[in-house]
C-alpha cells in the first residue's frame, strides 16, 4: 500500500509551534507514536513526547500510541491531524514515586521532631501512634515498589507541571497534616487505651494491602511491556466491583483510620475516594465501550452497594 499524506494543523492557533510542516508522509502501518516522532523530528522538538495529537472532529487526544493511525476514524477520514506542543514532560513512573516518596519522609520526620514540635511531647509515642506510623509508612513503601516494579504504564510521560499538582495532594495532606495531627501528645492515638480495636484495625489493613498488591500484580500481567492493550480482568474482585484495587484502597485506609482515630486520615480518603470513583466509573464506560456484550457490566465500580 503507498504512503499517504497528514494533513498537521496546530491545535492552538495563539501557541503554535512555529516549525509545524504543513503535512507529513505516512506508511499504511504507522502509528500514532510514529507520527509524534516524525513531527519532532521536522519541528525540531527534542522530546517527541511533548508532541500532543487530536481528533480534528472532536478535538478529543489519541490517548493510543501504539494504534495505526488508519484506524483513528476521525483522523483517517479527515486526512488531518491536530498538534499540540504539550510542553516539557515527565515520565509516570518518576512522577509516582515523587508523590510517594513525600509521606515517608514527612511521617519520619515529625516522629525525629517531636520534642521540638510539640509541648510536653519529652515522653515517647504510645503504641497506637507508632502502629499508625508502620502503617503508613509501609503503605507507601509498598507503593514506591510497585511503582518500580510492577505497575505499567501506558502512556510515556505528563506534562513536568503535573508533578506538583499531583504531589501536593500526598505530601501535604498525607503527608504533612497527618503527620501534625496523629503524632501529637494529645492525639486520641496518643490517648488510645483499646488494643482490640489496633488489632482489628491491623488485620484488616493486612487484608486490605495484601489484596491490593496482588489485583495491581495481577493488572500488569495483562499487559505486554511497553503495550498499551486491555483485557478483560477477572478475579481478584473484579466480579465485584470495577476496579478492586481502589476498594482494597479505601479499605486499607479505612483500616488506618481505626487505628489512628484521626479525622486527617478520613479526610484525605474522603478526598481520595471522590478522585477513584470518577476514576473507576471512567474506566467502566472504556469497558463497555471497548468489548461490548462480551464484558460483563459493573453496577458498582469500587465499592460493592455503595458505588
Amino acid at each position: 500500500m503507498a504512503a499517504t499524506t497528514l494533513k498537521l494543523t496546530n491545535r492552538s492557533p495563539k501557541q503554535p509551534i512555529k516549525k509545524l510542516p504543513a503535512s507529513i508522509e505516512l506508511g499504511p502501518d504507522a502509528t500514532v507514536e510514529d507520527v509524534k516522532k516524525i513531527i519532532a523530528k521536522e519541528a525540531r522538538i527534542g522530546d517527541f513526547n511533548r508532541v500532543g495529537l487530536y481528533d480534528p472532529s472532536t478535538k478529543k487526544t489519541l490517548k493510543n500510541r501504539k494504534a495505526r493511525v488508519v484506524d483513528e476514524e476521525g483522523v483517517s477520514s479527515a486526512g488531518e491531524v491536530l498538534v499540540k506542543d504539550l510542553g516539557l514532560q515527565i515520565s509516570w513512573r518518576t512522577v509516582f514515586v515523587i508523590e510517594y516518596l513525600g509521606p515517608i519522609l514527612i511521617h519520619l520526620a515529625v516522629v525525629a521532631a517531636r520534642p521540638y514540635l510539640y509541648k510536653n511531647a519529652e515522653g515517647d509515642m504510645s503504641q497506637t501512634q507508632w502502629l499508625t506510623l508502620g502503617m503508613i509508612v509501609l503503605h507507601f513503601v509498598k507503593r514506591e515498589f510497585e511503582t518500580l516494579f510492577v505497575h505499567k504504564f501506558s502512556a510515556n510521560t505528563m506534562p513536568f507541571s503535573n508533578v506538583f499538582k499531583n504531589s501536593f495532594f500526598y505530601w501535604a495532606i498525607s503527608g504533612a497534616l497527618c503527620a501534625y495531627f496523629i503524632y501529637s501528645p494529645t492525639s486520641l492515638a496518643a490517648q488510645a487505651d483499646i488494643p482490640v480495636v489496633d488489632a482489628i484495625g491491623a488485620a484488616l489493613y493486612l487484608f486490605s494491602e495484601t489484596g491490593n498488591g496482588l489485583v495491581h500484580r495481577y493488572l500488569s500481567t495483562l499487559r505486554s511491556t511497553g503495550g498499551t492493550e486491555r483485557k478483560i480482568p477477572v478475579g481478584y474482585g473484579f466480579g465485584l466491583v470495577t476496579c478492586p484495587n481502589y476498594m482494597f484502597e479505601i479499605l486499607s485506609w479505612v483500616s488506618i483510620i481505626l487505628v489512628s482515630r484521626d479525622w486527617t486520615v478520613a479526610l484525605f480518603i474522603a478526598i481520595g475516594g471522590a478522585q477513584m470513583f470518577q476514576w473507576a466509573t471512567g474506566k467502566e464506560r472504556a469497558y463497555r465501550k471497548e468489548f461490548g456484550d462480551s464484558y460483563k457490566k459493573k453496577r458498582f465500580v469500587i465499592l460493592p452497594g455503595l458505588l
